[in-house]
């Protein structure tokens, strides 16, 4: 299909196209089944992706990246997605391109020094510590438990936070912790920068869970007692951690539907392969027509999911905050790439649920899509809000009423 996306896009989704089908599959087929791929492979690979000029699309060009806007970045985006491997190649994978992009909007200079520049070279590792266990903030920010305290011109930070991706290799944490008690929920939080070897920071734990192979992705429990950083890592203003949050969200929720967008496509092009290939009863499964409708329905629902990220994506470029859209964008192609890579594995039988094709680490890992960056019910909730603000009430004016 064609998305009339930038020329600049389109042509660094060219490249990038041929990277990961040149480059990163061949690496991805030899570590299937794997659970974890060395950082070494990766550290490879990132040194190609900067030969073929697709390393970090998104990092601005004084710190090494190729400084795409917003709307330019997302065919690249869609590219790298298509392997597990691509997104950490390219160094555009969660959590750090979310993180980066925090501190290129809201960073000090000197943070900016400190932090953004090692993690846009590849050489750092960040994680954001926001989502607390039972009965902390979660899908209810305002149930934040975190505290930050100043003391002199220091921040003495307790809490506990778990489900911090990449947490187990980070060396940086962005944390969310409640800075004024007093304030209204929403506004009474800051976002501080704790180096991981802060004394009184322990990563307790990589949380077992569902995916992460072959690319060994962690989601850590962490705790801080009494951990104390200088007040000038606070990120962004003091006490607007959740506005701060919401720049980094809507954005990183698009670019988790740029990426698995991608996997979904290559999901359905080896279903398509494989259906073409495979014979049964006396012809390829791909002559079957409820098989044939499958596939088509699911290019169908991919094609409008990559519509809707992209009518957001224009809105975020244009510098609204795109609320309504992004929610609609992220629920929406959390549950059809979900569902596409879903008839993949079917319709690949055995060799779908087996690990000589991705199919199987694609279905364990897209299955969290739908509850990171927030859980459908809550992406619901808002559009639901939406969607009942204003009822016209005026068209229920012929509707008869008891006793008229």
């Amino acid at each position: 299909m064609e998305y009339h996306d930038p020329d600049a896009g389109q042509e660094v989704a060219e490249r990038a196209r041929e990277f990961v089908e040149n480059e990163v599959i061949p690496v991805e087929r030899e570590w299937l089944g794997h659970e974890s791929i060395p950082d070494s492979v990766i550290d490879d690979l990132r040194e190609t992706a900067r030969e073929y000029e697709v390393y970090g699309p998104q990092i601005p060009e004084e710190y090494g990246g190729l400084g795409l806007d917003f709307r330019a970045m997302l065919p690249v985006f869609e590219e790298a997605g298509r392997s597990l491997l691509g997104g950490l190649a390219m160094r555009c994978a969660a959590p750090d391109e979310g993180n980066m992009h925090t501190l290129e909007i809201v960073g000090t200079e000197e943070q900016q020094k400190r932090w953004l520049a090692p993690l846009a070279a590849g050489e750092m590792n960040s994680g954001f510590c926001m989502t607390e266990p039972m009965q902390g903030g979660g899908s209810d920010p305002k149930m934040l438990s975190t505290t930050a305290e100043k003391e002199g011109d220091e921040w003495v930070i307790d809490g506990h936070k778990w489900w911090t991706t990449g947490g187990a290799d980070a060396d940086v944490f962005l944390v969310m912790a409640r800075t004024d008690p007093d304030a209204h929920p929403y506004e009474g939080a800051s976002i501080v920068l704790v180096p991981r070897d802060t004394d009184g920071v322990e990563v307790v734990r990589d949380i077992p869970h569902l995916g992460g192979e072959p690319v060994g992705s962690s989601h850590s429990e962490v705790k801080f007692d009494g951990a104390r950083v200088p007040v000038e890592n606070t990120l962004g203003p003091e006490n607007a951690g959740f506005a701060v949050a919401q720049k980094r969200l809507g954005p990183a929720r698009l670019t988790h539907c740029m990426r698995f967008g991608g996997m979904a496509d290559r999901a359905l092009d080896i279903a398509t392969a494989y259906a073409s290939e495979r014979e049964s009863f006396g012809e390829p499964i791909a002559e079957k027509q409820a098989l044939r409708f499958r596939v088509a329905r699911s290019r169908t629902r991919l094609h409008a999911a990559r519509t809707m990220i992209r009518h957001a994506a224009d809105d975020i470029a244009a510098g609204k905050e795109a609320r309504i859209g992004v929610a609609m964008a992220k629920v929406f192609t959390a549950n059809v790439v979900q569902e596409a890579v879903d008839e993949a594995v079917q319709i690949c039988g055995g060799n779908g649920i087996g690990k000589d094709l991705p199919l199987a680490d694609f279905y364990e890992n897209v299955r969290a899509f739908r509850i990171i960056d927030g859980a459908d019910e809550v992406h619901l909730r808002s559009i639901a809000r939406e969607a009942f603000a204003e009822p016209k009430l005026d068209e229920l004016e012929n509707v008869t009423r008891f006793g008229q």
